[in-house]
This record gives structure tokens, sequence and C-alpha cells, in this order.
């Protein structure tokens, strides 16, 4: 494909801006690109403030008069002024707007509670105390419900899992770390 401007050069700088739902694609070679090159840093600065508000717009409907009017009790802000700019106030807002917020963050993160993320070199200890956790809960749910084998199960696996963090084994291989 050759260069929208110079008509000469193979174009491999390509560059698509869609502005209110209309796409415009142009296609540059390096020189024609370099020319144009403080264009394109003039251009809005992407936002995720600004993709929140888009993704806001169209998520919720609330019924006439209903939502729009909410208003955090503790910073004031409007929930149509979130809306508008992807911005909460306060962390109270998260709890006003509760209800608006949870299918958005739904749709955005596929759930609603953080988990956060744990770096791989320094979190195998904190790996194995959340699976340790969760062993333990699954323990008490069996022995609850009766189902002995099981927990019998998972009272070897969680004897397996405390003695590998005594021996400081976080990494699985059966060799301590150094």
């Amino acid at each position: 494909m050759l260069c929208d401007e110079c008509r000469l050069k193979e174009a491999t700088v390509h560059l698509t801006q869609i502005v209110n739902g209309k796409k415009t694609e142009r296609h540059l070679c390096p020189e024609c690109a370099r020319k144009h090159e403080p264009e394109f840093f003039l251009e809005p600065q992407f936002s995720i403030h600004n993709l929140l508000a888009g993704l806001l717009e169209g998520a919720w409907q609330p019924p006439a008069g209903t939502a729009q009017d909410l208003r955090c009790s503790r910073c004031g802000l409007r929930y149509r002024e979130f809306v508008r700019s992807g911005l909460l106030g306060c962390s109270h807002c998260y709890e006003e707007f509760k209800e608006q917020l949870e299918p958005v963050l739904r749709r955005i993160q596929g759930e609603v509670r953080h988990r956060g993320k744990v770096p791989s070199r320094a979190g195998s200890h904190l790996r194995l105390g959340r699976q340790l956790d969760q062993l333990r809960a699954q323990l008490r749910e069996a022995v609850a419900r009766e189902e002995y084998e099981r927990a019998a199960r998972l009272r070897d696996e969680i004897r397996a899992l405390e003695q590998r963090l005594r021996a400081g084994d976080v990494g699985g291989t059966g060799t301590p770390r150094q």
C-alpha cells in the first residue's frame, strides 16, 4: 500500500481515528509520518476516565428522574457528573452509586471484587497462605456437611502445605529455596 500523502513510498504507519462515530484511516510512509508527528501528540490524550465515562453512558439507563439525581452524601458528587467525567468524588461514592457501578465493573473486570495481584518472586508465601486459608474454609465446610472423606483429604493437603511453608519450599519444587 502506498503512502496516502506522497504516493511514492510504502505506507508503514497506519493511523485510525474515530470521532463522533466516524472512522478515518491514514496510511503514511515513515518520512511523511515524521512531518505530521506534532499533530499526533496534540490530539486528546487517552484517559481511563474518558474510557470509563464512555462505558457508563450506555451501560445502565436509569428510570427517569432517579439515578441521574443521585448525589453522594459525603462529597456531593451527582451521579450524572460521574457518568460525564468518569471520576468519583470520594471513596464513599462507591457505596452511594453501588447499584449503578456493579454492572459496569462486572463488564470491565469480570467481577466486582478486587482480588489484586501478587508479584511472582515475593508472592510465593502469600499465595500459599491464601491457598491454606481456602483449604481450611473448605475443611470447615466439609466437616459441617459431615463429608468426612473429603475432610480427611483436605486435612492432608493442609498439612503438606504447612510442611512446605515450614521447610521454606514455597516454589513447589520439593527442595528448599536458597
